[in-house]
C-alpha cells in the first residue's frame, strides 16, 4: 500500500505574520468578472485553484503565523499550518482594517488573486531583517489597486476610509502610508486575476501551478 502524501515541513519562523484575505470559492460569489466566458462553476474552480496556489506559497515562507482571514468556510484547499479567522463586517477597507487590528507585530496581508507569488518574491517582507529599514511594505497591482500591504505596527486607521476597488486605490493607500510618516518599501507590481485576459497572463507567469493547470483544462473543455 502506498503511503499517503505528507505536506512538506513548515520552514522556520520569521518576523512576519502573513494574512491571506480570502473568500470561500462558491459559484456565483467569486470571480464574477470571469463570467463570461467561464460559467460560475468554472470561475469558482479557478478561484479555488488560485487560493490553493497562494496558500501553498505562503506555507513555504518563514512566518510567525499564517492566517486565512476567511469569508465562508474552510475546504480541502486549506493546507495544514494555517489558522482561520472570520472576516469582519463592512466594506473592504473596514474588513482589511479589522484583519490588521486582530494581529500583533509585523504583519503582511495579501489576497487570493495573485497565485503567481512565490516565497522568493515575498522574501524581502518575510525574511530576517525585513523590517530593519522600513515601516511598511507595499505591492501595487497593475490595475491600480494593491496586492500586498505590510505594516510593522498593524494600525487599522491606516486603511479605514481608503476608497477600494477603483483604479486609484493603490495610490490612495500608499499616500495614506506616507502621510502617516511611514518608510515604505516596495514589492514588485503584479497582475491580479479579475478578467479572462488577466487569467491568461497570470497562468503564463506561473505555468507550473494549479491555477495554470485548471485554466488549461477549462479552456480545452470549453473549446475556448
Amino acid at each position: 500500500m502506498t503511503a499517503p502524501d505528507r505536506p512538506e515541513p513548515l520552514p522556520g519562523p520569521g518576523p512576519t505574520t502573513v494574512l491571506v484575505i480570502a473568500k470561500e470559492p462558491v459559484p456565483g460569489r467569486v470571480k464574477t468578472r470571469l463570467t463570461p466566458p467561464y460559467t460560475p462553476a468554472e470561475a469558482a474552480q479557478l478561484a479555488e485553484a488560485a487560493l490553493y496556489d497562494t496558500l501553498r506559497a505562503v506555507r513555504a515562507m518563514p512566518a510567525r503565523r499564517r492566517v486565512v482571514v476567511l469569508d465562508g468556510r474552510p475546504g480541502s484547499w486549506l493546507p495544514a499550518g494555517f489558522d482561520v479567522r472570520p472576516q469582519g463586517n463592512g466594506g473592504l477597507d473596514e474588513r482589511l482594517a479589522q484583519a490588521f487590528a486582530a494581529s500583533t507585530g509585523p504583519t503582511l496581508l495579501i489576497g487570493m488573486d495573485t497565485p503567481q507569488i512565490t516565497p522568493q518574491l515575498l522574501a524581502p517582507a518575510t525574511d530576517s531583517g525585513a523590517w530593519d529599514d522600513c515601516d511598511a511594505w507595499f505591492g501595487a497591482a497593475e490595475d491600480g489597486g494593491f496586492w500586498a500591504l505590510g505594516l510593522a505596527v498593524p494600525d487599522p486607521r491606516l486603511l479605514r476610509g481608503v476608497p477600494m476597488s477603483t483604479d486609484r486605490t493603490g495610490a490612495a493607500q500608499r499616500a495614506r502610508l506616507t502621510a502617516a510618516g511611514l518608510r515604505v518599501a516596495e514589492l514588485p507590481p503584479l497582475c491580479d486575476v479579475d478578467t479572462a485576459d488577466d487569467a491568461e497572463r497570470v497562468a503564463a507567469a506561473a505555468p507550473g501551478g494549479r491555477f495554470a493547470a485548471t485554466l488549461a483544462r477549462l479552456t480545452r473543455a470549453g473549446g475556448r
